[in-house]
């Protein structure tokens, strides 16, 4: 594995009386594919959320590329041009068609061209087998094309990591296949990533690392085979007998 990309130190997130992340100590490197499982309610979607500053952890330290994202001279907007995320939603802009979707952010963001936005939003979207469906609008496509998309969005951005809050739970059966063959072409490709999933066959075939949360803490981590094979806690084994 590369350098590190994230370190987190002792985060804390409560959400009026009820504390989600305890104490979270937890690091990506770069090129690592790592999955994040655990039972709802767990914290899992909390944390990503918290790595790119969508929440913001009432304490600790999140540090990016050596830096203190919580810091006051902390720039939100640069941050999320190297972290992206694909949401379980999709969260595209209804009132635009496919590939202006993939290109809006790129000229109001990263300030590109429109030539080389367009030229950007078709390399990604063909990357996903979606440049068929270009001039589409999105409301028309199926779940599947829709997260598809929100991928080739986030790479758009040509981000250094990519977060994925459980991808797949908004898809039928038959479109969550699709999504999971892009996710896999990306860990090849050598994409840094950290997936919150239920796929725990996807998880336990394209991780480098997965980590089990319960009750708002890390209780376990280790290889995709220390994980699923030789759980060491009690309640992890307990989850993996319900999921697997």
């Amino acid at each position: 594995m590369g350098r590190k990309i994230v370190e987190i130190k002792n985060i804390y997130k409560k959400f009026d009386d009820l504390e989600v992340l305890k104490g979270i100590n937890f690091d990506v490197n770069e090129g690592e594919i790592i999955s994040i499982i655990g039972s709802s309610g767990s914290g899992k979607s909390t944390l990503l959320r918290c790595i790119n500053l969508l929440e913001e952890p009432d304490q600790g330290e999140i540090i990016v590329n050596n830096k203190n994202i919580l810091s006051a001279d902390s720039n939100v907007n640069e941050l999320r041009q190297k972290i992206g995320m694909v949401f379980q939603n999709f969260n595209l802009f209804n009132n635009h068609n496919v590939l202006d979707n993939c290109m809006l952010a790129q000229r109001k963001v990263l300030k590109r061209s429109t030539t080389q936005s367009k030229e950007i939003a078709l390399k990604y979207l063909d990357m996903v087998g979606m440049v068929d469906f270009i001039t589409q609008d999105v409301k028309l496509l199926s779940g599947g094309q829709k997260q598809r998309v929100a991928i080739a969005r986030a790479l758009c951005m040509e981000p250094e990591i990519l977060l994925f809050d459980e991808p797949t739970s908004a898809l039928d059966p038959e479109t969550v296949g699709e999504v999971l063959n892009v996710m896999r072409d990306l860990a090849k490709s050598g994409m840094t990533m950290v997936v919150v999933t239920h796929e725990m066959q996807f998880a336990r075939e394209i991780s480098n690392r997965v980590v089990f949360m319960d009750k708002g803490i890390i209780l376990e981590q280790g290889t995709p085979r220390e994980l699923f094979e030789n759980p060491k806690e009690e309640r992890t084994r307990e989850f993996l007998k319900r999921y697997m």
